[in-house]
């Protein structure tokens, strides 16, 4: 079946894909869920305002802030498009790990603000903050840390062994004392893809706010917030063909509008005096100091390439390579992949073990033969407890991904167990 990308057209705009590695070999890249890379019209873009403009945004007078301060506006419409929002409801950070720390410490800091505007979404003790097992750290990590600082509860919705949230109890976990639900909308470890209809619908429901983790969605499936029906959302520039250092946080002007601010500093003020300081609006609020100028205006770029190439055939793209790559992985003895076995609400990233090798072995052996995936526990420890193994080789596959890089992958575990000696057992599906 034809790819809906023409992915040797598209491999032409990334000149790390034409270097070797290991002695001559073609770099296989099937790490995009770590990091993904840059096509040229991005680094040509944070050249160019290197080159051309450098100065800083929102401080200047003189020419080159003026167009600093442009560049960096238009680049915020266009995340604001990418992502069917208004501008002002774009948040630029460095990271998702610090746009989800932004809205923790925002609800944390509501409680003892002096403004009683800034109390409305205060999270105190008796309230319960609702997270998912399949969550990455980074949307784990900063609501555990919310509720030792302000004595909430944390709560959490389990697995299924296929790799799918269990919903069975939602009604129960989300209730009348949840202020919050954080939620990834693709899994980085298992690839499943949640049904957030009904988790939002039920949050909004007894009045929670909800966050939604797209680090792993955005860069992969067209998302409009408005349809998506959230309050906030995160992703990270670095996963999406932008430069790393950049993250977004969209969320909901109103909302924004009630949260003090996580950083204060320069440019998210409004007046300062000795006896006290008022506050920007937001987006403002919530960039204190210099912006990451270039890399914002890279990330506009990252997004202008993949509106070009369609975000519905990026999708349809990772499906087809996804359902190919599962048959073949699934079609070797002793290969179990961890997480849903088909491509059903399924997204491009497959986690596996090989039976006698560990995960960690198979990612030297693939790295040996140019391959490059992720081994680990992927920032995701509670899913590799949750399913009983020590860890996981994960491959991930983005645009410039082939049936050629999923062959060689293939491959490539064939030679991890011949290489280990194993004789793997033939299995039925092969599948957990």
């Amino acid at each position: 079946m034809p790819l809906p990308l023409d992915v040797e057209a598209i491999r032409a705009d990334f000149p790390i894909l034409t270097r070797t590695v290991r002695d001559g070999k073609r770099l296989v890249y099937l790490d995009s869920g770590a990091t993904s890379q840059k096509p040229r019209s991005v680094l040509d873009a944070e050249r160019w305002f290197y080159e051309n403009v450098n100065a800083a945004p929102h401080r200047g007078a003189h020419q080159l802030a003026e167009e600093a301060t442009a560049a960096y506006e238009a680049a915020r419409a266009t995340i604001g498009a990418f992502l069917g929002a208004p501008e002002n409801e774009i948040v630029f950070t460095r990271n998702s790990t610090e746009s989800i720390n932004l809205v923790a410490y925002a609800l944390s800091n509501a409680a003892t603000a002096k403004e009683p505007e800034f109390r409305r979404y205060a999270v105190g003790q008796g309230d319960e903050i609702v997270v998912t097992e399949m969550e990455h750290h980074a949307n784990l990590l900063p609501w555990q840390q919310l509720c030792e600082r302000t004595g909430a509860t944390l709560r959490w919705l389990g697995l299924t062994d296929d790799g799918r949230l269990d919903l069975s109890d939602l009604d129960t976990v989300v209730n009348e004392r949840t202020k919050l639900v954080a939620v990834t909308q693709q899994s980085n470890i298992l690839g499943t893809i949640n049904p957030l209809g009904g988790i939002i619908a039920r949050a909004h429901e007894v009045g929670a706010l909800v966050l939604v983790d797209g680090a792993q969605s955005v860069p992969h499936q067209k998302v409009d917030v408005t349809e998506l029906g959230a309050d906030f959302l995160v992703f990270s520039g670095h996963k999406m063909l932008g430069p790393t250092g950049v993250g977004v946080l969209w969320g909901r002007y109103d909302v924004l509008d009630a949260l003090p601010p996580f950083l204060t500093g320069g440019s998210m003020i409004e007046v300062v005096r000795m006896e006290g300081s008022t506050f920007a609006a937001p987006p403002q609020r919530f960039e204190a100091g210099v912006p990451m100028s270039a890399q914002v205006i890279g990330l506009a770029a990252a997004a202008d390439y993949l509106t070009a190439l369609g975000m519905d055939r990026v999708q349809q793209h990772e499906e087809v390579l996804t359902g190919y790559a599962l048959e073949q992985l699934q079609a070797i003895p002793g290969v179990t992949v961890i997480g849903p076995p088909d491509t059903v609400a399924r997204g491009g990233a497959i986690s596996f073990t090989v039976d006698g090798v560990h995960p960690h072995d198979v990612g030297q052996v693939l790295d040996d033969l140019g391959i490059a995936v992720r081994v680990g526990h992927h920032c995701a420890w509670p899913v590799v407890r949750r399913y009983g193994v020590p860890a996981t080789t994960r491959a991930t596959f983005y645009v410039h991904t082939g049936y050629d890089d999923v062959d060689a992958l293939v491959e490539g575990v064939r030679e991890a167990q011949r290489f280990f000696g194993v004789v793997p057992a033939v299995t039925e599906g092969g599948t957990n």
